[in-house]
Parts: C-alpha cells; sequence; structure tokens
C-alpha cells in the first residue's frame, strides 16, 4: 500500500504528530486529491484542543485545501482527474434532512466539517466529498488559493449577507488573517471602511489595503470615534477579544449590526438597553460559498498575504498563527503548485 505524509492529532491537547500511513482510497461520489496547499486557520484549534463535538481520533487538522484530482470514486459528469479543486470547511451534506430539502446544506443535520469530522489537508493526500468540491480560478495559485476557502469565504459572505449599501460605514475590528481579506473587500465592494487595531504599526498597511480610518484601541476609544462618523453601519469582528467587542457595541449606527466571525469561548457583557435604544442587533456568520469568494477576488484582484511552511513546521507554522505572529495567513505548501 502506498504511503503518505500526515499531520495527526492522536487526542485532545496532544501535540501534531508527522506520521507516514497508507493514501487513502476514494469511495462512490468521493475523490482523492493530491493536496498542493492547506491554510491554517484559528478553526483548527477544535480538533487540536477536543472543543468540536463527536470528534474522534486520531485527525487530519485542516479545511482551506487546495489540490489536483488524482482518482475519483465514482464516474462523474463534474470532476476529471487532473483538475484542480479546492475544499473549505463543509464537508458534505446528506440531501436528505429538512436543511438540505430547503437547500441549507450548510445546516444540514449530518453535516461533515472538513478537518474535524472528516480528515483534512495537513496531508499529502485527502478524499472528499464530490458536492463540496470548488473549482480553483486559473489566475490563482495555490497558495493563494487556500486561505480564501474559509477566511475568505467567511469575511466576504457576512459582509454580503448584511444590510450594508455603498457608501455605508463599516468597522473592521482586528487587522489580522481574517481582517486584512474583509478590509479589502469591503473597500472593493464601495463601502466606507474604518479598521480598530492595537497600535499605530499597522496603520500604514491598513489604508494600503482601503481603510479610509484606522484606530488605534490603545490611544483612543474606538466606539467613540464611530460615532463621530455617524456611527458604523456594520462592525465586522475578527479578533476574538470579547472585551473589546462588547465595548465596540456603543459604536453602531442605529439599525446597525455586529457580525461576529471569530472562535471566542469568553462571554460577552452587553447591557439590553444598548440593544434595544438603537435597534442594533449582534450575530455570528459561518457561512458563505467559497465560489463567490474566489470569484469576487479574481475580478477584483484580491489576494491574502500568506506565509508558507512546510508539512514538517505545521506545529511552528499553527503556533505563529495563535499567537497573531504571523503575517497574515499561515500556508503548508506540501505538493507542487
Amino acid at each position: 500500500m502506498a504511503k503518505m505524509k500526515a499531520i495527526q492529532v492522536i487526542a485532545p491537547g496532544t501535540d501534531f504528530k508527522l506520521v507516514n500511513i497508507d493514501i487513502p482510497e476514494p469511495e462512490e461520489n468521493e475523490v482523492l486529491i493530491k493536496v498542493e496547499a492547506c491554510g491554517i486557520c484559528h478553526g483548527d484549534v477544535l480538533v487540536k484542543e477536543g472543543h468540536f463535538p463527536g470528534l474522534t481520533y486520531p485527525r487530519i487538522p485542516g479545511h482551506e485545501v487546495v489540490g489536483t484530482i488524482k482518482k475519483l470514486g465514482s464516474d462523474s459528469k463534474h470532476w476529471k482527474v487532473g483538475q484542480r479543486v479546492g475544499i473549505g470547511w463543509h464537508g458534505g451534506h446528506c440531501c436528505h434532512c429538512r436543511a438540505c430539502r430547503n437547500g441549507e446544506f450548510g445546516s444540514c443535520e449530518d453535516a461533515l466539517v472538513t478537518g474535524l469530522s472528516i480528515d483534512g489537508g495537513y496531508a499529502e493526500y485527502m478524499v472528499a466529498r464530490m458536492e463540496v468540491l470548488t473549482p480553483i480560478p486559473e489566475e490563482l495559485n495555490s497558495i493563494e488559493a487556500a486561505p480564501l476557502l474559509c477566511a475568505g469565504r467567511t469575511t466576504f459572505g457576512a459582509l454580503k449577507s448584511s444590510n450594508l449599501k455603498g457608501g455605508d460605514l463599516v468597522a473592521i475590528h482586528g487587522l489580522g488573517g481574517l481582517g486584512h481579506l474583509a478590509v479589502q473587500f469591503a473597500n472593493k465592494l464601495g463601502l466606507k471602511v474604518a479598521v480598530i487595531s492595537r497600535g499605530k504599526e499597522k496603520e500604514q498597511l491598513a489604508k494600503k489595503l482601503g481603510a479610509h480610518y484606522y484606530f488605534d484601541s490603545n490611544a483612543v476609544e474606538p466606539a467613540q470615534e464611530l460615532m463621530k462618523l455617524g456611527g458604523a453601519n456594520v462592525i465586522l469582528c475578527t479578533a476574538p477579544d470579547s472585551k473589546s467587542m462588547s465595548e465596540l457595541v456603543n459604536g453602531l449606527a442605529r439599525n446597525g449590526q455586529m457580525i461576529i466571525v471569530t472562535f471566542s469561548n469568553e462571554p460577552m457583557v452587553i447591557p439590553p438597553v444598548i440593544l434595544m435604544m438603537g435597534q442594533r442587533s449582534i450575530s455570528g456568520w459561518v457561512g458563505g460559498t467559497p465560489q463567490d469568494a474566489l470569484r469576487f477576488s479574481v475580478v477584483s484582484n484580491i489576494k491574502p498575504m500568506v506565509e508558507v511552511f512546510p508539512l514538517e513546521q505545521a506545529a511552528i507554522a499553527f503556533e505563529k498563527m495563535m499567537t497573531a505572529k504571523v503575517h497574515f495567513r499561515a500556508v503548508l505548501k506540501i505538493g507542487s503548485d
């Protein structure tokens, strides 16, 4: 049996382990993919630390995967050997439950999650279901495309799902792996963009990416600064800091929305009157489709800023991501691009 290198989490809380294991075989409605690149996302901590229901181990993480199809598990009119494809967070759906019958595949009662409930892309090969494959545009190389499958999909989807109109003010909380893409998307969507981050060192980059305003949360009260501009129609929270998110609610305009796209286990403390007086709202978002983010990125010339690591350095890349020391998305380069 042919072997491949892969990174596994053997049990919750354990270190990543580089292993040599059998290359999996695709079954019906599946394909075998030779992985070229896999982004490292904050969501990978769920399998690393065991914070996702129903996890089984060992498990290969990774849900920002780009590669080429090497083998089809069954005949397909849509996918061919050699085709370059991507796989994101959504790893499969049943097509039979009520959500699926309504076309809400992301809410499937038996949904699979790439890198959590099934093996992901921290490996030389992986198996994926045909219904979740996304064709990768020729204009994007595999390393550029990988972060768009989750970070790009999430931020672009959140902005598109909101009530924003051209010229509205959107505040991007955090200028990291998610935030630096959100700024570019928001600018190209014709929005007025304010970035909220700690320190002055990111101000020049924020404005280069398309921000009109930059608020250093170490020097000013961002909510007050937003209200001087009339209040934010949307605050998109990409930094996992519940305390600062709670304080930002005061910066929402009337009927403004706070949309949270980052994982945080700490509670938010918000007096209900702040929401009631301005008819403000707070919601979480994990939706969107990779194809929308990929297409928009191509036509708008939006690309993620990445730091590239070999598969063997997955642990180093993960640690840099978790400590916000990566510039700005970590991507594993695994095969030929």
